[in-house]
């Protein structure tokens, strides 16, 4: 059984068991995310294709890594005009290695599951870890602040 599906753009032919490399899932390593977009499901002679995706089919994949693509080089030069220009750029990846294709909404069988984060759940944590770093900040102005009045007092 094997199915196409769409994510970050791209279309990916997929089987269970297979690794693939997709644009940047904002999921952490180790997670299952669960991909809607469906848009052939194959099994043997039967097939199913979308009309754009297969109503109740799913894949299910687990995050393998976050990582980095290649270094791409964009260089321009127009000559005899003394004008060049270089930027650089590596794109986000994340390894998906798929465990199992779902047809008819049935539910994956797997330990976690989750559907995509969005960046909402995650705004909650980006700032409690902003307050700590601003009471780590102020404990360490308050500590240094101390000490040179101790040196004060003992001068």
């Amino acid at each position: 059984m094997f199915a196409v599906i769409k994510t970050g753009g791209k279309q990916y032919r997929v089987a269970a068991d297979d690794v693939i490399t997709v644009e940047r899932l904002s999921v952490e390593a180790g997670e299952s995310v669960t991909l809607t977009d469906v848009l052939m499901l194959a099994n043997g002679d039967d097939v199913k294709v979308g009309a754009p995706v297969v109503e109740g089919a799913s894949v299910v994949a687990e995050v393998v890594e976050q990582t980095r693509g290649p270094k791409v080089i964009a260089f321009k030069k127009r000559r005899r005009q003394n004008s060049k220009r270089k930027r650089g750029h590596r794109q986000d990846l994340t390894t998906l290695r798929i465990t199992e294709i779902l047809a008819d909404g049935a539910k994956p069988s797997g330990k976690k599951s989750t559907a995509k984060k969005t960046a909402a759940k995650k705004a909650p944590a980006k700032a409690k870890a902003a307050e700590a770093k601003a009471a780590d900040a102020k404990a360490a102005e308050a500590d240094s602040a101390g000490d040179t009045a101790a040196e004060q007092k003992s001068a």
